[in-house]
């Protein structure tokens, strides 16, 4: 993968927990749909996109954290909604990104594709990007307020 330039989107902010709706937001992942981006496939795995891939240089991929089914990639997308891990931008009733967090405590990040269908595409952090640190802490945070 092609090296960054070092800069990030210093706009991106978790929702704070005391305004996250948890039940709002579980029944908003059970509307979302994960539409996928050839730019961070390699292996095109069952997204059906077209082109069915295209990896660029700059982007990271889904392959190298072995999401290749639209089924697990749906399955992340909708545990970082229900786990109040979603951007404080809203386009409409959708958060503008969403986070999640793998077995494995890699980070992932969802952009809103269309607010229309409440589709999105994702893929992992990279590992030079502070962010991530913060998400894998909210992670362990609201993952312990979701089972309580």
């Amino acid at each position: 993968m092609k090296k960054r330039n070092g800069k990030y989107n210093q706009k991106r902010k978790i929702l704070k927990i005391k305004e996250c709706d948890f039940k709002e937001l579980l029944q908003l992942s059970f509307q979302a749909q994960y539409g996928g981006n050839p730019e961070h496939k390699r292996n095109p795995g069952d997204f059906n996109l077209t082109p069915p891939s295209v990896p660029r240089a700059a982007k990271s991929l889904c392959d190298t954290v072995q999401v290749f089914s639209k089924k697990e990639a749906l399955y992340l997308l909708r545990k970082g909604i229900k786990t109040g891990l979603v951007s404080d931008r809203f386009e409409g009733q959708w958060p503008k990104n969403v986070w999640s967090v793998m077995d494995d405590e890699t980070p992932l990040e969802a952009q809103l594709e269309s607010a229309e269908q409440g589709a999105y595409h994702g893929y992992p952090m990279q590992r030079d990007d502070p962010f991530g640190k913060e998400v894998i802490k909210q992670w362990r945070i609201r993952s312990e307020l979701a089972k309580s």
